[in-house]
């Protein structure tokens, strides 16, 4: 089994409350878990991962992975929101998944709403972490295909086009598929032309 995984998916696809569930799972037979979120990320609490659907769980809150390392009876590290390390936090990870016996689990955002690729979720693809798309569908309402990409808006229901690549928070974002993504962001209209 690999050691080293990339659970990812648009927002909204459950990633939390997997990372949740499967942590349960190991603690109820008798394997440790250490999970561990962003600093940044504190939108529901501060010490806690949250998943939409209600469930949580405590969490160690760090703003680096550079200089820390699992407990030794750790056999699973699961992180929420890995998008928001850095290049550098996964090459720590690399380290610790080739040199101990534990496995580790990434869940997260693989592409922010410009259709760029957040540097952390990069370099896990560059280090061969096992790749898991978690799926949910498009946000627009009555389309029930596969949401790829996220649209954020501002408080006038503006599409945002430009900014700061992390933004924290949900409120302002929809989930949805290419389509809706290039009728919106790009201005396509229904037949593929570009919208005035």
């Amino acid at each position: 089994m690999a050691n080293l995984h990339f659970h990812y998916g648009t927002m909204g696809c459950s990633k939390t409350a997997q990372l949740v569930i499967n942590a349960y799972n190991q603690n109820k037979n008798g394997n440790k878990t250490e999970i561990i979120k962003p600093k940044i990320d504190n939108r529901f609490s501060e010490d806690k991962v949250n998943s939409r659907v209600g469930i949580s769980a405590d969490a160690k809150v760090l703003s680096s992975l550079q200089g820390w390392s699992p407990a030794p009876d750790t056999k699973m590290v699961l992180i929420d929101e890995i998008q928001f390390f850095s290049p550098e936090d996964i090459d720590t990870l690399v380290r610790i998944a080739d040199s101990k016996p534990i496995i580790i689990m990434c869940y997260g955002l693989m592409v922010d709403s410009n259709e760029h690729i957040f540097p952390a979720s990069r370099r896990l693809v560059e280090v061969g972490a096992k790749l898991h798309r978690m799926e949910s569908t498009c946000q627009i309402s009555g389309c029930m295909h596969l949401a790829t990409h996220h649209l954020r808006f501002d408080s006038a229901g503006n599409v945002v086009r430009e900014g700061a690549q992390i933004a924290v928070g949900d409120s302002n974002y929809k989930s949805v598929c290419r389509k809706h993504f290039n009728m919106f962001y790009h201005a396509v209209e229904k037949d593929g032309r570009k919208g005035r």
